[in-house]
């Protein structure tokens, strides 16, 4: 795969259109369509033009907290192929029913108010819409073809009742706040996603999107942690875009889980995550992962579990948690390029493992993984690590060196508060000329 630089591609985006002039019966008005640049680099790939839309539709709204989403699918209904629907700015919006959007065709959602998913957690649990990777479910599914969302404004999943029962039972299902499943060419740009119940966007089942300058936030008020809350979950899309956005949450900022090929991650900001992950890989037996072509560029990682990190599981069931249990898949994680991150108060600026979910080490080295990792270059990184591994700055440990190759580590500046700048290094070639790796204890 090409990574190239937005110069060499901005002549092929100039075909997408804006949004017309707002008709003058129209009460609410337009948000012009931002189109931010793919840039630095671009997955090498065209993004599909986008076409003016010629009508407009507004969303009502019930008010008073009630569900709007009658008023919703009425106005989405009534611009679907070839329209602007406006949920006008300064209006609280509620959704209490699981819509079902995969339909939309050449369609604009321009948000510029507020859209609050109810609390109402049994409600969700037996009607959010159940996708097929880890239990996951969402408040709702945005797909068809050729989909913008954007507005400036905010999207709350009501989150802190969620983090509430979480802690009381690791078995409910927590809806994910922004799904898109199944979208063949769009953006979704320039909006606020608050206090999601679990993953903040799952990706699913898509291609030729863009992801760009969003803001992600909302942690718990309680004693009880808002957990699980990925920035980004990519699975079985390709040609996707994540950049320019800043993200506050409780796991994974980005993480590309299986079958995500022709990826770039640009321009983020993240803190109190769990890092750009690859993985977790291998999780269900006889499931074939693969993940490849992956740029991630330009990453300020704070206050963070990890920096660069591909995490798989190994050839034997295993679990990580009661809700989280695993083991034995196959698959390739192959041509992944982290380049430039600056970290601050992060446990490991890059960790490689294939022993996911499993703590007994020599059980997993006498059952390696069977997906292999090769092609990785991990480059440009300077800070300083947390205390938690201290004087431990990363952990780099295959399961077995059959499985682990091709793994370059350069022009890292990271040390520990002490100083230090030692790795875990294990099972993986050539590892020790690049790094300096700890004393076996």
């Amino acid at each position: 795969m090409r990574f190239s630089s937005y110069l060499a591609v901005a002549l092929l985006q100039a075909s997408v259109s804006v949004a017309s002039p707002l008709e003058a019966k129209v009460l609410a008005p337009r948000s012009s369509r931002p189109h931010h640049a793919v840039s630095p680099y671009h997955p090498g790939k065209l993004f599909p033009s986008s076409p003016a839309r010629t009508k407009t539709c507004t969303v009502k709204s019930h008010g008073k907290g009630k569900d709007d989403s009658d008023y919703i699918l009425k106005a989405i209904k009534e611009c679907n192929n070839g329209g602007h629907v406006i949920f006008s700015k300064e209006t609280n919006y509620t959704i209490g029913t699981a819509l079902d959007l995969t339909f939309l065709q050449h369609i604009d959602l321009d948000i510029q108010g507020t859209i609050t998913f109810t609390n109402d957690t049994d409600y969700w649990q037996a009607n959010a819409f159940k996708q097929v990777f880890q239990n996951a479910t969402t408040f709702f599914q945005l797909g068809g073809t050729d989909v913008n969302v954007y507005g400036g404004g905010t999207l709350d999943g009501n989150g802190q009742i969620w983090y509430d029962l979480y802690a009381k039972d690791i078995y409910i299902l927590r809806p994910i706040l922004f799904g898109t499943i199944g979208l063949k060419g769009g953006r979704i740009e320039d909006l606020n996603l608050r206090y999601s119940p679990q993953w903040y966007n799952f990706v699913a089942n898509s291609s030729d999107v863009v992801f760009s300058d969003l803001t992600i936030s909302g942690g718990s008020k309680s004693s009880n942690v808002a957990k699980n809350t990925d920035g980004w979950d990519t699975y079985r899309s390709s040609n996707i875009v994540i950049q320019n956005s800043h993200i506050d949450n409780g796991d994974d900022c980005v993480s590309f889980k299986p079958n995500s090929t022709d990826i770039v991650v640009q321009n983020l900001i993240c803190n109190g995550s769990h890092g750009i992950s690859v993985g977790s890989l291998g999780q269900y037996l006889g499931e074939v992962d693969i993940v490849k072509n992956v740029y991630v560029y330009n990453i300020s990682m704070s206050n963070a579990s990890d920096g660069a990190r591909i995490k798989v599981w190994p050839g034997i069931s295993s679990a990580l948690s009661g809700d989280l249990q695993g083991g034995g898949g196959s698959g390739a994680v192959s041509n992944i390029t982290y380049d430039g991150m600056t970290i601050s108060n992060v446990d490991y600026a890059i960790e490689i493992t294939q022993c996911y979910g499993q703590k007994n080490l020599t059980l997993c080295n006498e059952f390696p993984s069977n997906l292999t990792i090769s092609d990785i270059t991990i480059r440009n990184f300077k800070g300083t690590t947390s205390k938690k591994y201290d004087p431990l700055v990363g952990y780099l440990v295959c399961s077995s060196p059959s499985v682990c190759s091709d793994i370059t580590i350069e022009n890292i500046d990271v040390v520990s508060p002490s100083g230090t700048d030692l790795y875990k290094c294990g099972s993986i070639a050539g590892i020790e000329s690049q790094v300096n790796c700890a004393a076996a204890t």
